[in-house]
C-alpha cells in the first residue's frame, strides 16, 4: 500500500514487507495541519509515540504563542519601550537564531516583522493598493537591530514602544523539529513531522529507501517536475499561488519584505532543503523576499543548504547541488 503526503511538497512512502509500517495521523496543531507518520511495529505503539508528538508540539506553541497574554512571548511584547524581560533559556536561544538568520538574510527574515501594520489584504477584498506613505508607515516598527538580548541575564528588550516579536516563519518549523529530536530519543527508527509544508523526516522508509519527495508544480499540482531523496534533513516549501493580488498586472504575494512594507513579486514558490525545518522554513520566506538572483546567490553561500525556486511564469530555479530525478 503507498500512502501519500501532499502539501506543495508530497512524500511518497514505498510498499514494504517489514515487520515494521508507517503509521500517520493528521490533526490541527499551532492553527495549522499536523501530519505525524512514525515507523513502528503497531498502530497502539504509533498511537504512544504520536501523543508525546503532539504533548511537545503543544509545549512549544504555549512557549511562543503571542496570542496567550500568559505567555513570555506577550509579555516580551507587553514591556516593549518599558523594561527587559527574563526568559526561559530555549526562548532565549530561539530568539537568539531568529536574530541571527535577520542578519545573515539582510532583513528579509525578521523576527520583529510581528508589529507591521496589516494593510494589505489577500482575501479578495482589496481594490486598490495601499499609498507609498500608508506602506512606508506599516513596517516603522519593524527592526531586528532593536531586539536588545542580555546573555548573562536571559532578558529580551525591545527598544521602541510598539514593537512586537512573532514566531510565524519559524515556529511551525521549530515545533517540528523538537517533535523529531524527541521521537528520535524514545527510539523511533524513521517517520515525518509535515508541519503544513514544514516538513522533518529522520530515518529510512520499512523498505530502507530515503523518503522521497516530489517537487509539484504550483501552476498545475497534477504535475510534478520530478523526486529528490531526503535524508535526516527538512524540506518547506512557500508559495503565493493561493494567497496573493494583482494591480497592473503585477502579482503580489501575501510574503511581505519586512524591509519596505511591500509584498514579493516574480516568485510563486520556493521550496529549501537544510538541516533543520527551522532554517528551512526562515529561509524559504527569506528567498521569497529576496527574489531569485539574490536569494539564490544567498543560498549557494551556505553550507548545506539547497533552494529550488518557480517564478511566476512556471520556470524553474535551483541552486547548486540540487539534482531532481525525472
Amino acid at each position: 500500500m503507498k500512502r501519500y503526503i501532499v502539501i506543495g511538497l508530497m512524500v511518497l512512502i514505498a510498499t514494504s514487507a517489514s515487520a515494521q509500517h508507517p503509521y500517520k495521523s493528521t490533526l490541527k496543531l499551532m492553527g495549522s495541519r499536523f501530519e505525524i507518520t512514525v515507523v513502528t511495529h503497531s498502530q497502539e505503539q504509533a498511537n504512544q509515540y504520536i501523543n508525546l508528538a503532539i504533548d511537545e508540539i503543544s509545549r512549544i506553541e504555549k512557549l511562543i504563542s503571542s496570542w496567550d497574554p500568559n505567555s513570555q512571548t506577550s509579555k516580551i511584547n507587553a514591556h516593549a519601550g518599558i523594561s527587559p524581560v527574563s526568559v526561559d533559556a530555549e526562548l532565549f536561544n530561539l530568539i537568539k537564531r531568529a536574530i541571527d538568520l535577520s542578519k545573515i538574510t539582510d532583513g528579509a527574515f525578521d523576527i520583529s516583522y510581528a508589529a507591521m501594520d496589516n494593510i494589505w489584504a489577500f482575501d479578495g477584498s482589496m481594490t486598490q493598493m495601499p499609498t507609498p506613505e500608508q506602506i512606508k508607515q506599516s513596517v516603522s516598527k519593524v527592526d531586528y537591530r532593536h531586539v536588545i538580548l542580555n546573555e548573562k541575564d536571559h532578558t529580551v528588550f525591545l527598544k521602541n514602544e510598539g514593537m512586537k516579536i512573532g514566531f510565524g516563519a519559524i515556529g511551525k518549523g521549530y515545533a517540528a523539529d523538537k517533535a523529531k529530536a524527541l521521537l528520535i530519543q524514545k527510539g523511533v527508527p524513521s517517520g515525518i513531522i509535515n508541519a503544513s509544508g514544514d516538513m522533518t523526516t529522520w530515518g529510512t522508509q520499512p523498505n530502507g529507501q530515503p523518503w522521497q519527495v516530489a517537487i509539484t508544480n504550483p501552476m498545475d499540482k497534477a504535475k510534478a517536475y520530478g523526486l529528490l531523496p531526503i535524508t535526516q534533513g527538512a524540506v518547506v516549501t512557500s508559495g503565493n499561488y493561493e494567497k496573493y493580488v494583482e494591480f497592473n498586472n503585477i502579482r503580489y504575494a501575501h510574503i511581505i519584505d519586512p524591509r519596505t512594507g511591500y509584498p514579493a513579486t516574480g516568485i510563486i514558490s520556493v521550496t529549501v532543503f537544510a538541516p533543520k525545518a527551522e532554517l528551512a522554513d526562515a529561509l524559504a520566506t527569506s528567498v521569497f523576499v529576496m527574489g531569485i538572483d539574490a536569494g539564490l546567490n544567498r543560498i549557494n553561500q551556505l553550507p548545506n543548504i539547497a533552494c529550488i525556486i518557480v517564478d511566476d511564469k512556471g520556470q524553474l530555479f535551483t541552486s547548486h547541488h540540487i539534482k531532481i530525478t525525472h
